[in-house]
């Protein structure tokens, strides 16, 4: 493939350094400057685009500078996520309520509708694509928020918005605030490598305590020998947030739908969908069946192989639970595929992982990453790493990575916005928030750490164009896995790994290991497949339709979509945040999936850093952020419509 330079967007230079956060001073002080000054300006610059006296460019490029400021106040949730200081978390939670609030005025603001209305009445003749792009896609929301509604339904329509804002950030917190734990007798760590036995030493009580989060979790289910500490452990961690968010979510999905019914859609899933590259509710459901059917044969088979594994340690044993998935799968790849995970990740030290991933994303996309020290960075924590983001010797971003757990803390994986790039205007910065271990990682977490840093790529990359609606991860909310999902496969390559994974003896990752590690790995695609539907299927029935016990229906789909029976005594839906996040939308994941499998098949897997094809990739999706359709993005890089040729063939391996 050739490098089509009419696809590069304009880039953001020194002139526009990163924000200067402020480090060891007054955060609370900051956070609330920070997003009420950005929120004063937006309200300005509204006012100068009601006025409605100048061309539609003028108009436009006003309103992308509101947007701007609008984005700008809205990233103060990331404090609310990150910061070690509950005031500022607190703090940071009442803004974003103020942000949401505006918002919604906003989208119900007639006299800025009719400027716009007036626009697009008046043709787009003279924009060029971009501009009629943000044309459309803001009478396009303008539509959604309900502006031409009644006064009544405007009036109820905010009062659902705000009460959803509120019920949003509630059911976050109890999920970031609530960590669990079980204590057992030092003899329950049976399996459990050395170094985890060190950092979880006796307490003055002979007992020894495992708590939900991560860097706790993932061991001890993968290597865990006592099954009933596993159960209890489970048990504990599909309970988090029970009982409190039950109702909140209960409460959330009933706003939910009254919103979409007052809008006249038939549920909230054909709302959401209608801006998806999916289209419509019901498609979701086709997908689910679809996916479902594609996998069955395959999860059937790797259950019985799991469950003949179990009965070597239990004769009588008639089913493979949830808490068992992890620890099988993992004596099956060990035993059958000759993969010892406690083996594996002696060759990912923490600190290696990390400066491997930045020379590996460096070489492929053409970027450099340069350390900012911590006191220029002025950072809310010392565990964030700051890296400066060149390309072609001009800084293009900054990014900050916040990777191991705290209290009080986003307790899972995820990228977070500080500033969406726009070209003279702003650098874009962002923030990778994970929980993961200081010392030697899972094989499966660095493919982790792989994928949520491909959101990072994307949001700096794309954080160079003109307009800020189509800043960064930009693009149709179900294909933004997709990027992340492909760069996970450079955590997979030999040649790729030998850059980085050693030993503390300096042993480089053996290919036969890893080549090893890809056939294991081909085991569990069906059980994976089919527990992503009960998930998906969750988020997308939960939503569809009210139901009185989320436990119990939720227990019916894992029936219905998974091979794992569910957990009796939990309420894993209270601590399933992707329920708030993705509403109906869970689906995404395996939906990228299908096409992150199509976008790697025009790489050479014997050249996994060919720049031909990888700055192609870069400028045609990465760089373009959302100034066009997903669907087309893929499009250009291919050559072709995006298909399920390539996913149905890697299921088939």
């Amino acid at each position: 493939m050739t490098h089509d330079t009419h696809t590069q967007p304009s880039t953001a230079t020194d002139a526009h350094p990163p924000i200067d956060l402020p480090g060891a001073g007054d955060w609370l002080a900051w956070v609330g400057q920070r997003c009420e000054g950005e929120l004063a300006e937006a309200v300005r610059l509204v006012a100068e685009v009601k006025t409605g006296s100048t061309g539609a460019e003028e108009v436009l490029a006003a309103w992308n500078r509101a947007e701007t400021a609008i984005a700008n106040a809205d990233a103060v949730a990331l404090w609310a996520e990150v910061h070690p200081d509950a005031a500022v978390r607190d703090r940071a939670d009442e803004l974003s309520q103020q942000v949401q609030k505006y918002v919604t005025e906003l989208g119900q603001d007639r006299d800025l509708f009719a400027v716009f209305d007036a626009l697009g009445a008046s043709g787009t003749e003279g924009l060029d694509d971009d501009a009629r792009r943000v044309l459309e896609h803001t009478l396009r929301d303008f539509r959604r928020a309900g502006v031409d509604r009644d006064d009544a339904t405007r009036d109820r329509l905010r009062e659902l918005s705000e009460h959803g804002v509120k019920l949003s950030q509630e059911f976050g917190r109890h999920i970031r605030e609530d960590v669990r734990s079980i204590r057992i007798a030092p003899e329950r760590l049976a399996g459990l490598p050395d170094d985890y036995r060190e950092a979880h030493p006796v307490d003055d009580e002979g007992l020894v305590t495992i708590t939900t989060d991560y860097p706790d979790l993932v061991p001890f289910m993968t290597f865990g020998a006592d099954a009933e500490a596993r159960r209890d452990l489970a048990l504990a961690q599909n309970n988090v947030a029970w009982p409190a968010n039950d109702q909140v979510l209960q409460d959330l999905l009933a706003v939910r739908r009254e919103t979409a019914d007052l809008l006249g859609y038939g549920s909230w899933p054909d709302f959401d969908t209608e801006v998806k590259m999916i289209g419509t509710g019901q498609a979701i459901a086709d997908f689910i069946e679809r996916i479902s059917d594609a996998a069955t044969e395959r999860a059937g088979q790797e259950l019985a192989v799991l469950l003949e594994r179990k009965r070597v340690d239990d004769p009588a044993a008639e089913v493979v639970t949830t808490y068992d998935s992890r620890y099988y799968s993992e004596l099956v790849r060990r035993e059958q595929y000759d993969v010892d995970g406690q083996v594996v990740r002696t060759y990912f030290p923490f600190e290696q992982v990390r400066q491997g991933l930045l020379d590996v994303t460096g070489r492929l996309f053409g970027l450099e990453w340069t350390p900012v020290a911590q006191d220029e960075a002025g950072t809310w924590h010392e565990d964030v790493a700051s890296y400066d983001v060149g390309l072609d010797g001009r800084r293009i971003g900054r990014i900050h990575l916040d990777l191991h757990p705290r209290e009080g803390k986003f307790k899972h994986a995820a990228q977070f916005d500080m500033v969406k790039g726009v070209a003279g205007a702003q650098l874009a910065e962002g923030v990778l928030v994970c929980n993961f271990s200081r010392g030697l990682m899972e094989h499966d977490e660095v493919v982790t750490l792989f994928h949520e840093f491909g959101h990072l790529v994307h949001h700096v990359l794309g954080g160079r164009g003109e307009w800020v609606r189509f800043s960064g991860v930009a693009t149709e909310w179900d294909f933004v896995e997709a990027p992340s999902q492909m760069l996970e496969e450079w955590a997979w390559d030999a040649d790729v790994l030998a850059t980085f994974a050693r030993t503390a003896d300096g042993e480089t990752i053996p290919a036969d290991l890893v080549a090893a590690m890809r056939r294991a790995d081909h085991f569990g695609k069906g059980l994976n497949a089919a527990q992503q539907m009960s998930y998906a299927a969750r988020s997308y029935y939960f939503h569809a339709g009210p139901h009185d016990d989320l436990t119990a229906y939720g227990d019916e789909l894992q029936r219905r979509y998974s091979v794992f029976p569910p957990l009796e005594g939990a309420h894993m839906h209270c601590a399933f945040g992707h329920l708030d996040g993705y509403s109906s939308g869970y689906y995404t994941y395996m939906w990228s999936l299908v096409i992150a499998k199509d976008l790697f098949s025009a790489f050479d897997t014997e050249d996994m850093f060919a720049a031909d094809v990888a700055h192609a990739y870069r400028d045609k999706v990465l760089a373009m952020g959302g100034r066009k359709d997903a669907a087309d993005l893929v499009a250009d890089f291919l050559g072709r419509p995006y298909s399920f040729d390539a996913w149905a063939a890697w299921l088939a391996e």
